[in-house]
């Protein structure tokens, strides 16, 4: 059974559901009217509450003997592992899904009973976040913004730094990254010296291309010397800084430290994973194999490390192995981006009916996350671009530059605008996405063999031939669509004349 079967959001515990049958409407008011008389500030998420009928009684005290220690070992047991798991959400580090359910149920009731408890709604908002990236359940994402909005509301100018912090990384799930600036830097104000706000600015700063403000967010982060708990977290965020810089070595030896520091599971699998894909990214199919297996072994439920799997499988030639782990992936978390991987997986295999179901799919899966705000311009934009309509695409990527002009971006509106047929333009945005000197630092096989691409257009052919020859060094497997047209426009370009002009 994949986790999502596994989760506790039925109509009886959810606190942002949708309402009942008349029946309980009539109820519901009468709920209302006791959660506004206890406090305007609640009312809001209080309204969306389902009916949950209170007890007649107090429960009985346990009876006395060994049964009754048994109890209180398990009951102190589960307070033990909320309190662990609740300190992880709040610094955004990685938990697993069990205990995101427990930890949100309690933090439900405990917002029923006390619905003026901010630090409670910062909890619950920030474990909402969390299981929505965990899960691809956008509908996760709602709750958390108006269980966060709760608990700015409800602290008043008494707030700490927990709730826009977990509003940054909300902003972040949703790709909605000046948003995060704005949280991260008030939640940064509110603690300067709280480290784990600093990890979601820092992506804020990448999302919008400001990477001088990135760095200089690192070297803050890094200058607390973080100890304990947060010690990894730190090595990994700053392997992801150090990977967009093109430092692979240093990348990859973070990420690792970072994996054999992790104090939980969940939190190794995460660093693993991250391992994987630096080592994808190299070229590296076994030790990228390796990586997302032991992360997936740690964490079954780790739908990227499923995805790794996927894609270093297929990368080897194991197909049918591939397909399943992809499958397993979208069992967990059926997220676009990995729909639409597997459906130029299907298609590079000629299985074009069952790649057609896929970008269906991908389509649906986009919707629905936009549906609950989240920015899937960028996604919608390549999927257009290489299966869709390439002039929605440019129009689409060209807004999303203009709204947050990160690297990815800019790769994604310069191919766009190559399929559309505009070479001369897609280059400017080409060359952003892979000249260090402009932001591009990062070793990207796509990003070259994009560039590659549109030079060979331009009839650019010493430039063209370097940066596909550079795509297919970085990562020979990088797409099983892509890397044969590199290999093939590579044949057709030939040898480097012996007079031919130097790098262009």
């Amino acid at each position: 059974m994949c986790a999502l079967d596994n989760r506790p959001s039925g109509p009886t515990t959810s606190l942002f559901t949708e309402p009942g049958p008349p029946p309980r409407r009539r109820v519901l008011r009468r709920l209302l009217v006791v959660a506004l008389a206890g406090g305007a500030a609640a009312g809001a998420a209080l309204m969306l509450w389902p009916h949950q009928p209170a007890p007649h009684r107090a429960a009985a005290p346990p009876a006395a003997g060994p049964r009754a220690a048994e109890e209180r070992a398990r009951a102190q047991a589960r307070a033990v592992a909320q309190a662990a798991t609740q300190a992880a959400v709040l610094d955004g580090l990685p938990a697993a899904l069990p205990d995101l359910v427990s930890l949100i149920g309690a933090r439900e009731s405990q917002v029923r009973a006390h619905p003026k408890d901010a630090r409670a709604w910062a909890v619950l908002g920030a474990a909402y976040v969390e299981r929505g990236r965990r899960t691809a359940d956008a509908a996760d994402y709602p709750r958390a913004e108006r269980a966060l909005q709760t608990s700015v509301r409800t602290a008043g100018n008494k707030g700490g730094p927990e709730a826009p912090a977990a509003l940054a990384a909300l902003a972040n799930a949703r790709r909605d990254f000046p948003a995060a600036r704005r949280f991260g830097e008030e939640a940064l104000k509110a603690a300067p010296k709280r480290w784990s706000t600093y990890p979601a600015l820092i992506d804020a700063y990448d999302g919008l291309g400001d990477y001088k403000a990135a760095r200089s967010a690192l070297d803050k982060l890094m200058a607390l010397k973080a100890k304990g708990a947060a010690r990894p977290a730190v090595m990994a965020r700053a392997s992801a800084v150090y990977r967009d810089r093109g430092w692979r070595e240093d990348a990859a030896a973070q990420v690792t430290d970072a994996a054999a520091a992790a104090g939980t599971p969940a939190e190794q699998a995460a660093y693993l994973t991250q391992a994987g894909e630096l080592a994808f990214e190299r070229g590296d199919r076994d030790d990228a194999l390796r990586h997302f297996t032991a992360a997936a072994r740690l964490d079954p439920g780790q739908a990227a490390a499923l995805a790794g799997q996927g894609r270093a499988l297929a990368a080897l030639g194991r197909t049918q192995e591939a397909l399943t782990a992809y499958q397993g992936a979208l069992g967990h978390r059926p997220s676009p981006d990995v729909t639409l991987e597997l459906a130029e997986l299907y298609e590079s295999l000629g299985m074009g009916q069952q790649a057609e179901a896929q970008y269906a799919s991908v389509q649906t899966r986009a919707r629905r996350e936009a549906d609950a705000g989240v920015d899937e311009e960028l996604l919608v934009g390549r999927y257009e671009a290489d299966h869709g309509d390439a002039q929605e695409a440019v129009q689409r990527l060209s807004a999303e530059w203009e709204r947050q002009p990160g690297i990815e971006v800019a790769d994604a509106l310069g191919w766009a605008l190559h399929r559309a047929g505009d070479d001369k333009e897609a280059l400017v945005y080409a060359s952003i996405a892979t000249d260090s000197t402009k932001g591009g630092g990062v070793r990207s096989a796509s990003y070259a063999f994009h560039r590659g691409m549109i030079e060979r257009d331009l009839e650019l052919d010493a430039s063209a031939r370097r940066h596909l020859q550079d795509a297919l060094r970085i990562n020979p497997y990088f797409s099983p669509l892509q890397a044969p047209v590199a290999r093939a426009t590579l044949s057709t370009l030939g040898d480097q004349p012996p007079n031919e002009d130097a790098p262009q």
